[in-house]
């Protein structure tokens, strides 16, 4: 399965660093969006709480950051997700372009959507836990698997799977058409040029899609009660009916407007424009000091 661009475990090697690398870097920016975005409002789920002892951490040693909220299910289930994104990435979209010509912004926006339901085996998961420890004071990571299994079983692990993907997509099928394009508009590539690609496209993406990552950010901090998936919660964007008892699109819409859709849009524009860079800029150094690996 190797191709020109590299092999199997050079595609995993390169994945999971640069999944590694902007979910700890930019950890504070993630935590803020997501307390920003709960259904409790950004005081009551923490605020600034821990951010600068979080920012503070990073010039004194990564060992502290066991401690922060969420930051142990990022350890466990960052590499292995981005991993797992780029070796299909790269697979089905080497095997496409050997056999399309002249659609490359469609192979890679098909290819990366694919890359990213796969990934969402591991991302949910990791995300679910991740934005619970962020919002909630339980923040070890065994007391909120617990609490999930007792209340949902394994299934519940899984909650904000549809919406999760529903919101990976469309963020794809902008963000990597866009990066891809970019990097052949370089004359001569190198991992800082393909950084700054990757943070363009992550800012345009990242602001395009915010509805979305809102919707999905209440639906995993549901903890009781029936939740809505995403598909049901654009319907009911569109025919304004509303459901009081349920974390939607259209709840956050009727009690905020345009700016409650838009909650968290500069700590994730932020996050991910900044992300984009450390993430593909991470990438491409570790492609280029892996060569060996081929």
């Amino acid at each position: 399965m190797p191709s020109e661009e590299g092999s199997v475990v050079r595609w995993l090697v390169c994945g999971a660093s640069a999944g590694l690398a902007v979910d700890i870097g930019l950890y504070p920016l993630d935590t803020i969006k997501s307390r920003m975005q709960s259904k409790q409002g950004f005081i009551a789920a923490g605020g600034f709480k821990d951010i600068y002892r979080c920012v503070k951490s990073f010039q004194i040693t990564n060992f502290r950051l066991l401690s922060f909220r969420g930051m142990s299910s990022v350890l466990v289930g960052s590499a292995p997700g981005a991993a797992i994104f780029f070796l299909t990435y790269k697979y089905i979209n080497g095997q496409m372009k050997r056999s399309i010509e002249g659609k490359d912004a469609l192979v890679d926006a098909f290819s990366a959507s694919l890359a990213e339901i796969a990934a969402c085996a591991v991302r949910v998961p990791t995300e679910l836990c991740k934005q619970r420890g962020q919002v909630n004071k339980n923040t070890r990571l065994t007391l909120i698997c617990k609490e999930i299994m007792e209340s949902k079983g394994l299934k519940g692990f899984y909650q904000g799977y549809g919406s999760t993907v529903a919101r990976e997509i469309p963020f794809s099928i902008i963000q990597f058409p866009i990066w891809e394009g970019l990097k052949r508009m370089v004359a001569e590539r190198n991992p800082l040029e393909g950084a700054a690609c990757g943070s363009v496209a992550g800012c345009i993406a990242a602001g395009l899609t915010t509805p979305l990552d809102v919707a999905k950010t209440r639906i995993m901090l549901t903890k009781t009660g029936p939740t809505l998936g995403i598909l049901s919660t654009l319907k009911e964007v569109i025919i304004f009916v509303p459901l009081p008892s349920n974390p939607s699109l259209f709840q956050v819409y009727t009690s905020g407007g345009i700016k409650g859709l838009y909650s968290g849009v500069v700590p994730r524009v932020m996050w991910i424009s900044g992300g984009g860079f450390v993430f593909f800029g991470a990438y491409e150094t570790a492609m280029h000091f892996t060569k060996f690996l081929d």
